[in-house]
């Protein structure tokens, strides 16, 4: 069956195709009621807008484009990102808008889509997430025009568009109890170093540990796999018994939650010889013997507010603005306690 076009439907409603590409594309010209008899004939030849005429036309795609550059089994299981697209697809449907997303395997790949979603008007914006540190796509994206909004911050993003917590200040509060428990050998599974987000956190607990006068600070880069983080866990808990850490700081909950399983498994137990907090707060966290301290935030929301932030801008690409959320806070529960030569 052949595809209807815009002059099917004028022909059905009995007016110009001027009238019809009005109704269709939101344009003035056309009365309300001849919009919405356009609009319910469209429904019912169930047509669509061509990807070519619409480029042309320059109309709205009604589409925002997400890629994520990370191995799909991995992400899969990532309860942070399924609140994240959670929040942002509710956010962008409750103003009719669909999200675009695709999974691919290198940020070569990831640069690829862009160029051919911009070519081809597939999407009205980009959502960039995992930023890295200097981030070949964000001269790539400020290139192509199209209105883009990144996840995570502050700053070196070029002229982009941003929605960001404060990746440090949030673990410094994580430092802060954990000396104030009395650790001092303290271990940071860490996520890719190539990402910003991981760098600020290291930083951070490198600077808490000179302040705050820890012995001894480890940061091991991890691809924030389950498998990557048990592994990391082993390593640490396999040092002599001086030189072990007595907590540790994963940078995701299914980290945290994979590190507290090798600790059952080499009994050591959890908080009495250590302490785990994780970076992502979850069901994850909760459910698991001890439950995890954790820092909380919603993720949801995140998600919600990046939503808002690409819909504004690609009604009006001047208000490009950074968006500053919530510090996440951290939930203290039953897998940190003092280090074993200060418990009771």
């Amino acid at each position: 069956m052949a595809r209807p076009t815009i002059e099917d439907i004028a022909r059905r409603v009995g007016v110009s195709k001027g009238a019809v590409s009005f109704a269709l594309n939101g344009r003035p010209g056309v009365s309300e009621a001849t919009r919405a008899r356009i609009l319910r004939v469209a429904e019912e030849m169930n047509w669509r807008p061509h990807t070519a005429a619409r480029a042309l036309g320059n109309a709205r795609a009604g589409a925002v484009g997400m890629v994520i550059a990370r191995p799909a089994r991995t992400l899969g299981v990532e309860p942070f990102f399924a609140q994240l697209l959670s929040g942002l697809q509710a956010g962008l449907s409750a103003r009719s808008v669909a999200l675009e997303l695709m999974l691919v395997e290198d940020t070569d790949a990831e640069i690829e889509v862009y160029r051919r979603w911009a070519s081809e008007h597939r999407v009205d914006g980009f959502v960039l997430v995992d930023l890295k540190v200097r981030d070949p796509r964000i001269p790539v994206v400020e290139e192509l025009g199209v209105p883009a909004v990144v996840l995570g911050g502050p700053g070196r993003h070029g002229s982009l568009a941003s929605v960001w917590a404060d990746d440090r200040e949030a673990m410094l509060s994580i430092a802060d109890y954990l000396a104030a428990l009395g650790h001092t050998r303290v271990a940071h599974v860490s996520g890719l170093p190539a990402f910003q987000h991981t760098r600020r956190r290291v930083r951070a607990l490198r600077d808490a540990a000179r302040r705050l006068g820890l012995a001894e600070v480890t940061s091991l880069p991890t691809d924030f796999s389950d498998a990557q983080g048990a592994a990391a866990t082993r390593a640490l808990l396999s040092r002599p018994r001086p030189e072990r850490p007595t907590a540790i700081v994963y940078d995701s909950d299914l980290m945290a939650v994979a590190g507290l399983g090798v600790a059952t498994e080499m009994g050591v137990p959890v908080p009495r010889e250590l302490s785990i907090v994780a970076f992502d707060d979850s069901v994850l966290t909760r459910i698991v013997h001890p439950a995890l301290t954790a820092l909380t935030r919603d993720t949801f929301a995140l998600g919600h507010e990046v939503a808002d932030a690409m819909l504004d801008l690609v009604a009006d690409p001047a208000r490009r603005t950074d968006r500053k959320t919530p510090t996440p806070r951290l939930t203290v529960r039953e897998s940190t306690a003092a280090p074993p030569l200060l418990a009771g």
